[in-house]
């Protein structure tokens, strides 16, 4: 049986039971395996977009005799799938504007997908600000630490009406602020300390157009963090 990472554990949580998924970036097809074998999926597309890891993928799908249900495809973010094959996307373990630009690249393929499952490493305000923009409603989100790294999950499904965002939703999660777990605190005192250090270093060089719009877009975060955490 495959072992999970409590990342990945944490993803499957979200899989409708009885769904048919895409795993962009699959990282060994683990995810889909696991999900396969905890009765979670009916099957499984998993997406690699390098030969190596490819070939990783596909031979732990060999060695637990599980092709009928899960498939290993080479290909690009979301090249892999065909209109209407799956109903949920998951993509878990890049940078937020990776996984945006994957997202956007893929919409065509996207129109019979209910729901997406995703996991950004770092930058989840550029996954809300395009989910925001292309009909998509966050439904839930969560924040969990493992082996000293913080990570977020955010879950959405297609809306026909959005409420807008604010500036401080988007970059910390409308959910997560409304729970501010310990997580939570943790993370954005780290990235509230990380900015402060910016400005120091922005205020010892030599004045520029630039360095002031940096400037005044790094203390603005630092004022929406400061608000969040009263």
């Amino acid at each position: 049986m495959i072992v999970l990472s409590e990342r990945l554990k944490k993803v499957t949580t979200y899989i409708p039971i009885e769904s048919v998924i895409a795993d962009i970036g699959s990282d060994h097809a683990y995810l889909p395996c696991y999900a396969v074998q905890n009765g979670l999926i009916k099957s499984a597309i998993a997406g690699e977009v390098n030969q190596g890891p490819f070939d990783s993928a596909l031979s732990q799908v060999k060695a637990l005799r599980l092709e009928n249900q899960i498939e290993v495809r080479l290909g690009d973010g979301l090249e892999v799938v065909s209109p209407n094959e799956v109903n949920v996307v998951v993509i878990a373990g890049m940078g937020g504007q990776l996984i945006s630009n994957i997202l956007n690249r893929g919409k065509a393929r996207l129109e019979e997908v209910h729901r997406l499952i995703l996991q950004p490493n770092m930058g989840a305000k550029f996954i809300r600000e395009w989910l925001e923009a292309n009909g998509w409603a966050l439904i839930t989100e969560s924040i969990l630490e493992e082996d000293e790294k913080i990570y977020e999950i955010l879950v959405a499904e297609r809306t026909e009406t959005t409420n807008p965002l604010s500036d401080a939703e988007r970059l910390l999660g409308p959910f997560l602020m409304r729970e501010k777990n310990e997580t939570f605190i943790k993370k954005w005192e780290r990235e509230q300390m990380n900015w402060k250090r910016i400005v120091n270093q922005l205020e010892q060089a030599n004045p520029s157009e630039e360095i002031i719009d940096r400037k005044r877009d790094v203390l603005k975060k630092i004022q929406i963090v400061s608000e969040a955490l009263k």
